[in-house]
């Protein structure tokens, strides 16, 4: 049986939350909590363990490699599958539970917990201080008194365990190519795309003071197919997208110009993904929060995708992976963990095929590993899925690949695809003035 741990969204009414906690509370931190709040024992039989500083390079990893799988002598646990869904039900989301009943060949494969989560020293200095003076302000829009590390280590309602997914350390200057694949009638479509990322927020020495009300920087240039290869976009991500409107630009080489985006947000459609993917379901959950009310469930032993290295290989080719209906559940590991549960509600005035969500989203990491989507019925619609690495070199924690399942149609969206082109380079020569419109349009020439 599951343990459901600390169900605490009912005790905080939305007037009375603080967002800070005392001295007392946050010196918890590297104690009997990790340096970005988890639980740093082990649960009660053992089964997951106690965390104990994350996982290191193996030997002979260079940066620049993909990465090694630093736990490929694991050994299979068991599997689910729709024979014996049952027995594990109440550990999995209900998306991933509604997939498994769907297609009969799919199953989980269930390893040892591993708790490889780590990041640089000081993510974990600026998440302390973050404790003690990070706040939701404009109704949760927005954060004030935190920069650099996690703003609520000690979460006391689902606002702020969303922000802690939405400002989870992904590095500082990141450029990659990979592809996303669009799965339709079992038939999918890759679109290869060279990217790059600016972070602001998480930036070394970035203070409060500095941040301006800037998250990120991020820019993609198509490289394949031919047809819409020099398609171009550039994002300028603020922390508060209701003070200041997400802005967008997007390059098209057919007529050779930049155009600016009415909007690039909420539940418009991402371009090139066939309407199979809203713009904020990158990430698992991206932007503002304002059209949702949200609700701290608790946290919970789940079965999530974790340490999916298999998956992330060098030189296995994408239709190994992109199977007509699902991923290839051979490349695929699962791990039980304790997760935050967060519930979304859409606010009423507000439209969106999602009017209801859940949220898992890993306790070591805050990076969400899956939701269960739900329409205006409360009909289950989708499931998303992030299936996550530590990125070692860096470290840092998160997806290398994202999923988003339509349960009724049975198409899904694919993006991350890497395993056939160059490593992310996380040292890459960026700059603000590389995510412009001017430079959009020579980045697409």
């Amino acid at each position: 049986m599951y343990r459901m741990f600390a169900t605490v969204a009912l005790v905080f009414a939305a007037t009375q939350a603080q967002a800070k906690v005392d001295a007392a509370q946050a010196e918890r931190l590297g104690r009997d909590l990790t340096p970005l709040g988890a639980e740093q024992a082990a649960n009660a039989d053992g089964s997951i363990p106690a965390w104990t500083g994350g996982v290191t390079p193996p030997p002979g990893y260079q940066p620049g490699m993909h990465h090694p799988d630093p736990y490929a002598q694991d050994r299979e646990l068991y599997r689910v599958d729709v024979s014996n869904l049952a027995q594990y039900q109440h550990q999995l989301p209900a998306g991933l539970a509604d997939l498994l009943t769907r297609h009969a060949d799919y199953h989980l494969r269930v390893f040892p917990s591993r708790r490889s989560v780590s990041n640089p020293q000081r993510i974990y200095r600026a998440t302390r201080e973050n404790a003690t003076r990070a706040e939701l302000i404009a109704n949760g829009n927005g954060i004030r008194g935190a920069a650099a590390g996690i703003p609520f280590p000690i979460p006391q309602e689902g606002m702020e365990v969303i922000w802690n997914h939405i400002l989870h350390y992904k590095g500082e200057n990141t450029h990659f190519i990979n592809n996303q694949a669009v799965v339709i009638n079992g038939n999918s479509n890759l679109i290869k795309r060279d990217r790059a990322i600016y972070y602001v927020y998480n930036r070394e020495g970035m203070t409060t003071a500095e941040l301006d009300n800037t998250l990120l920087y991020y820019k993609y240039v198509v490289t394949a197919p031919a047809k819409l290869a020099g398609t171009a976009l550039v994002i300028q991500d603020p922390l508060d997208q209701v003070l200041t409107t997400r802005r967008a630009w997007r390059y098209s080489p057919d007529s050779r110009r930049v155009r600016r985006l009415p909007l690039l947000a909420y539940d418009s459609v991402q371009p090139d993904t066939s309407d199979l993917a809203t713009a904020d379901v990158v990430d698992s959950f991206n932007g503002a929060p304002d059209r949702y009310d949200w609700t701290l469930v608790g946290k919970q032993e789940m079965l999530v995708p974790y340490n999916s290295y298999a998956v992330h290989q060098k030189g296995i080719s994408y239709d190994q992976i992109v199977l007509p209906r699902t991923l290839n559940p051979e490349l695929l590991r699962y791990e039980l963990h304790r997760v935050w549960i967060v519930e979304a509600a859409l606010r009423t005035g507000y439209s969106h095929p999602y009017a209801a969500r859940r949220f898992y989203i890993d306790e070591d990491s805050w990076q969400i590993l899956a939701v269960d989507l739900r329409d205006k019925d409360g009909e289950l619609i989708g499931l998303q899925e992030s299936h996550p690495i530590n990125y070692y070199d860096v470290p840092m924690f998160g997806s290398t690949l994202e999923t988003l399942y339509h349960l009724q149609d049975n198409n899904y969206f694919v993006d991350g695809l890497d395993n056939n082109e160059p490593m992310y380079d996380f040292d890459a020569n960026l700059t603000p003035r590389d995510f412009s419109p001017q430079a959009l349009r020579r980045s697409g020439n």
